[in-house]
């Protein structure tokens, strides 16, 4: 049946993502606001096939830390899952990706026509202040930055070195940083076909103000959180672990 129910979403996706990207482009001519706001409904669409079809659930902690105002979020990042889940979690957000993506057939197309925050990975410093000066500008209309700060995903019970962009753009723009947990990839594994029922848990922690913090003190205090939070969602997973 989770084999079954697996196919099944992919063959809807494989067919509804390009009609919904080919609709999209004949609005390229709309403002950026109501580009991004035009996507809302597919992104409703699948959450939807996520819980109807494949039967994985959610739960959100934390709900209040969510600052009134645009902050950076800083993701942990296991699945594409919360690469939808997010945008119903915030309101009006931002992606930070790379610009390779373009090339993808449809998903690539339709990244283009939103305001996210395209990077040159290879660009070195020049990527770092890509991301600064675009998400400001992001942050000052109204959208939330979403960074996932270990540049890709990470099976679960594993980490990567979180990288300073996301905190670099908090303390550029001066923004609320919220660290966000979440163990997607017990279900929905990266690369994986097999996607298995459940109940992800997302956990969403206090902001961090960035005045008076560099990005270095930023990205530590959020790697701190997400990564001891995770052991929390997650203890199975780090069993393994010496106590400190």
């Amino acid at each position: 049946m989770i084999l079954l129910r697996s196919a099944l979403f992919m063959a809807i996706m494989v067919v509804a993502t390009p009609l919904f990207v080919v609709a999209l482009l004949c609005f390229f001519w709309l403002p950026l606001r109501q580009r991004r706001l035009f996507v809302m409904p597919y992104v409703d669409f699948v959450m939807a096939l996520i819980r109807h079809v494949l039967r994985i659930e959610h739960r959100i902690e934390g709900l209040e830390n969510i600052p009134d105002q645009p902050c950076v979020i800083l993701c942990k990042h296991q699945s594409a899952w919360e690469t939808f889940a997010l945008q119903k979690i915030f309101n009006l957000t931002s992606f930070v990706y790379k610009r390779e993506l373009h090339w993808l057939p449809f998903f690539g197309w339709g990244l283009w026509l939103m305001p996210f925050v395209a990077i040159d990975r290879g660009a070195g410093k020049r990527a770092l202040t890509q991301v600064a000066e675009r998400g400001k500008r992001r942050l000052a209309e109204g959208y939330s930055v979403i960074v996932f700060p270990e540049g890709t995903r990470v099976a679960p019970g594993h980490h990567r070195r979180y990288k300073i962009g996301g905190a670099h753009l908090a303390a550029y723009a001066g923004a609320p940083v919220v660290p966000v947990a979440l163990n997607s990839g017990e279900f929905w594994r990266r690369k994986a076909f097999i996607k298995r029922p459940g109940t992800v848990t997302v956990s969403i922690g206090p902001a961090i103000d960035p005045e008076g913090l560099s990005a270095e003190d930023i990205n530590l205090r959020a790697e701190a959180w997400i990564e001891s939070e995770m052991r929390r969602i997650s203890p199975h997973l780090y069993r393994h672990e010496k106590p400190a």
